[in-house]
């Protein structure tokens, strides 16, 4: 089985094999070819010799007396020709000599009137017919051929029986016409011929086409193999040991050089040797890169795990109060992104929430996000109002924003006594807002210009109360704008869709029923931009806190 195996992806085999087999094919086609040529030539040579022989023994019927004969006048003339007749079977080495009135109103039927066999000749055993014997024509061949001598459409006719036929052996059989006096033909004149000779003669013809094709099929392979191993194998076999070397090595060798005299396999010798300084100088480049990237990456998640850790990510975050309950969460597309929130106790009454999304993606967005994130923040603890922090915020980002970069907020600042939120949007998504016992509902806020767009911008403010049990939604384009394989967006409707699934249910649940149904839409599609919401349930002041002073 090892040895098959070699011979099956061996190059030189395979040629070999396909030359062998080329040559078998041809042998076959030569064989056919001589085969039927051999066939057809010695049938049309018997088919004239036999016409010759049986239009001689014609000439020995009186074609004016077969009715005479027929009629039971046994003349002395009779008695010669039909002696004549055997005579001519047996010395013409045919089996049989036969001479047919047919009934020409449709060549149905037929009776004899001479009848010579050897039955030696061919090992047969025809029996002699008498003087008178009716019987049926054979076949539509016969009868179509005694029709056209009859007819004298045709010289003679030939049947060719080529296998074994009812018992007998391939044989030829020779139709000539008898004539009268007045030229008309009176009767047929059969002569049988075995085709003995064909095979005698055919079968070391076909012995000598084999042997001569298995004689030059073994010098063609052995001479091909020679040339092929030489040529072709012999320098196919040093480049592929020298790949393999390569691969296992990853060291540059000695060059293969042009080492054949074939341009396509000194070609792919001088390829080789390009391969392996490119391929190595690729690796040490590779290796570069490598160490570079995971340096990057080492960086990315540190910057990933800073930008995490600037947002509040522990909840319940403030584990004291029941006066409202609060909940977050950020995806960034990329390891670190734009997208971003917060809140903060600004007093024991005020709570701020803030989120935001930067322009851009990646490294920059999340710098310009951090820079945004403390600004915004720091600025609305000292008790500034959300329009007054916005203005603030958006003047000193222009200060030096040679990026020309922006970022969308929405600030509120909830008064946790009264329900009476205050709120600034510079150009962020709409927030939404369920009602006690209602259902989330977009709240079309007035937008101001984004941040870091014009310097001179002033921001304005609104006011709505929240009663307890009222819950706020607010979150960054990622959500509405989560596209699937089809490049078919999420929208606001299934939003709104996802937060009523279940409204009544804590800020967290919240947020993890909206995810759950971006995850199903997009179906695994990759996440396009960053993700981020926030939820933040009013409980009202009858919840109070814990130690409080």
């Amino acid at each position: 089985m090892k040895i098959i195996n070699r011979l099956r992806s061996s190059m030189a085999a395979n040629i070999i094999g396909s030359i062998l087999l080329l040559l078998v094919l041809f042998g076959l086609i030569s064989s056919a070819i001589g085969f039927i040529s051999f066939t057809n030539a010695y049938k049309r040579e018997s088919s004239e010799t036999t016409y010759h022989m049986a239009d001689t023994a014609s000439t020995l019927v009186n074609g004016d007396h077969l009715d005479d004969y027929l009629a039971g006048e046994l003349t002395e003339e009779y008695e010669l020709t039909a002696d004549y007749l055997d005579k001519c079977c047996h010395r013409m080495g045919v089996s049989l000599i036969y001479v047919i009135v047919v009934d020409r109103s449709d060549y149905g039927r037929f009776v004899s009137v001479f009848n010579a066999v050897d039955n030696t000749v061919d090992d047969t055993s025809y029996t002699e017919w008498e003087l008178g014997h009716e019987r049926d024509t054979t076949n539509d061949e016969y009868r179509l051929k005694y029709r056209a001598i009859y007819e004298e459409k045709s010289a003679f006719e030939t049947v060719y029986r080529v296998k074994m036929t009812d018992g007998q052996h391939p044989h030829i059989t020779t139709l000539v016409p008898v004539k009268g006096s007045d030229s008309e033909v009176t009767a047929i004149l059969c002569m049988q011929r075995p085709m003995r000779e064909l095979y005698d003669a055919r079968r070391p013809f076909l012995i000598n086409i084999a042997v001569s094709a298995v004689i030059l099929a073994i010098l063609s392979s052995v001479l091909a193999a020679l040339y092929i191993r030489r040529l072709f194998v012999a320098p196919i076999t040093k480049v592929s040991d020298e790949a393999a070397r390569f691969a296992r090595e990853n060291t540059i060798g000695s060059p293969l050089g042009s080492i054949s005299r074939f341009a396509e396999l000194s070609d792919l010798s001088l390829s080789i040797d390009k391969m392996e300084k490119d391929m190595v100088k690729y690796i040490d480049n590779l290796t570069e890169a490598a160490t570079e990237r995971e340096r990057i990456n080492t960086e990315l998640n540190l910057a990933r795990n800073i930008q995490k850790n600037s947002v509040p990510n522990k909840f319940p975050a403030f584990a004291g109060r029941h006066d409202f309950d609060i909940f977050a969460s950020m995806s960034p597309a990329r390891e670190v992104g734009g997208d971003f929130y917060n809140f903060i106790l600004v007093d024991n009454d005020h709570l701020a929430m803030i989120i935001g999304d930067v322009s851009g993606k990646g490294v920059p967005a999340a710098l310009f996000m951090m820079v945004t994130n403390i600004l915004t923040t720091e600025r609305t603890r000292i008790g500034q109002s959300p329009a007054e922090t916005l203005t603030f915020v958006n003047r000193i980002l222009n200060e030096n924003n040679r990026l020309d970069m922006f970022v969308t907020i929405w600030l509120g600042i909830l008064e946790l006594s009264t329900g009476k939120l205050t709120a600034a949007n510079a150009g962020h998504e709409y927030p939404v807002i369920r009602h006690k016992n209602g259902q989330f509902e977009i709240l079309k806020d007035k937008h101001g210009l984004v941040v870091g767009g014009m310097a001179d911008t002033v921001y304005s403010e609104y006011e709505l109360t929240l009663e307890p049990g009222s819950k706020l939604f607010v979150y960054t384009d990622g959500v509405p704008e989560a596209t699937d394989s089809d490049n078919n967006m999420f929208g606001e409707d299934r939003m709104l869709c996802a937060l009523n699934v279940d409204p009544n249910a804590p800020a967290e649940t919240i947020l993890k029923n909206v995810r759950d149904e971006v995850d199903s839409f997009v179906k695994g599609a990759e996440q396009f931009d960053d993700l981020t919401m926030l939820c933040v349930e009013y409980k009202g002041p009858t919840g109070g806190t814990e130690n409080e002073q």
